[in-house]
């Protein structure tokens, strides 16, 4: 093989370590996402499918590193397979080279299916806990970021002629939550 060892990382958050995924891999370059596996345009996974060549090979720990879900996972595999780029997980010990090989495409199927399985489980135990918890008056969501010093400053922007995008942009937030922000401010002025 001439090509490249490329290996691909996505850890859910920046807390987590991404370390552990290709230890001891020896690989030309490396990408590395902090973000959901929901969301299938993360910034390096499009830059791994901007840099991989015919012959190039990726390498990624797991399926459920790529997608959660079979349709995501089969596309991004598909990608790379018409591109003559080869993939392969650790974790499931499979090497995928082209799609020709009908074992090979039942296989990926049913492994992108229990990937997706898999992920269905752990996020309804997780909702069933939340529920317990709530039912048990243990679980308060998730706490805010919200701070006296944000609502402070944005008092302040709105007071200038700064748009609406620039200044959620400036704390951190997306314009509608500066919205509801606003509109939690006036309820308070009006009571």
């Amino acid at each position: 093989m001439t090509g490249k060892k490329i290996g691909y990382i996505r850890v859910s958050s920046p807390d987590q370590n991404p370390d552990r995924q290709l230890e001891g891999i020896d690989l030309d370059k490396k990408f590395i996402d902090y973000a959901t596996g929901k969301n299938m345009h993360r910034p390096q996974l499009i830059a791994l499918k901007n840099y991989a060549r015919e012959e190039d090979i990726v390498i990624v720990h797991s399926m459920d590193r790529i997608g959660r879900n079979v349709k995501d996972i089969l596309n991004l595999v598909d990608y790379f397979l018409e591109n003559g780029i080869q993939v392969q997980f650790l974790k499931e010990n499979l090497v995928f080279k082209d799609r020709k090989d009908p074992v090979a495409n039942c296989i990926l199927t049913i492994f992108a299916a229990v990937a997706e399985f898999e992920y269905s489980l752990i996020k309804e135990r997780q909702m069933e806990g939340i529920a317990i918890a709530k039912k048990e008056g243990r679980y308060n969501g998730r706490p805010s970021s919200w701070t006296e010093e944000k609502e402070s400053l944005m008092k302040k922007y709105l007071k200038t002629d700064i748009p609406k995008t620039k200044i959620a942009k400036k704390l951190g937030i997306s314009r509608a939550m500066l919205y509801n922000y606003m509109k939690n401010i006036k309820q308070q002025q009006i009571i």
